[in-house]
């Protein structure tokens, strides 16, 4: 369970990252909010099929901007999930420390990596781009 004060820290640290972002991107989420929470729900464990919610760093709901059509439209709206707990795992280092550089740098990738599902990137350009 997380304190209070990795909460606080954590979303301090979002919002140095938020700041750093290009105008353009941080118009684009404003169209597509960002939920922080400390763990994925047990019914989004069960969907995605995952038994440890440390596993789970963030995640895009909704659809791509790439297949958003006006013939078509979304039935969900887009979402970006960041989950505390996972990104903290991501950055606890050989002594059980949380390592303040990588947890920036894991608080970043995730935000990028949900981002780029937005934008309709795939895991494997994703990987590519080194957001994985």
């Amino acid at each position: 369970m997380l304190t209070s004060d990795e909460r606080e820290h954590f979303d301090l640290l979002l919002e140095q990252i938020l700041d750093t972002l290009p105008n353009d991107l941080l118009e684009k989420l404003e169209e597509t909010p960002v939920i922080v929470e400390d763990y994925p729900s047990n019914e989004l464990m069960d969907e995605l099929q995952m038994a440890d919610p440390l596993e789970l760093c963030g995640l895009h709901s909704g659809t791509a901007l790439t297949e958003q059509s006006i013939e078509l439209p979304t039935d969900l709206p887009n979402t970006i999930h960041l989950f505390r707990a996972g990104i903290y795992a991501t950055a606890i280092d050989e002594e059980d420390f949380v390592d303040e550089y990588e947890l920036q740098k894991q608080i970043r990738i995730t935000l990028l990596h949900e981002l780029g599902h937005h934008f309709g990137l795939s895991e494997e350009d994703l990987k590519e781009l080194g957001y994985d």
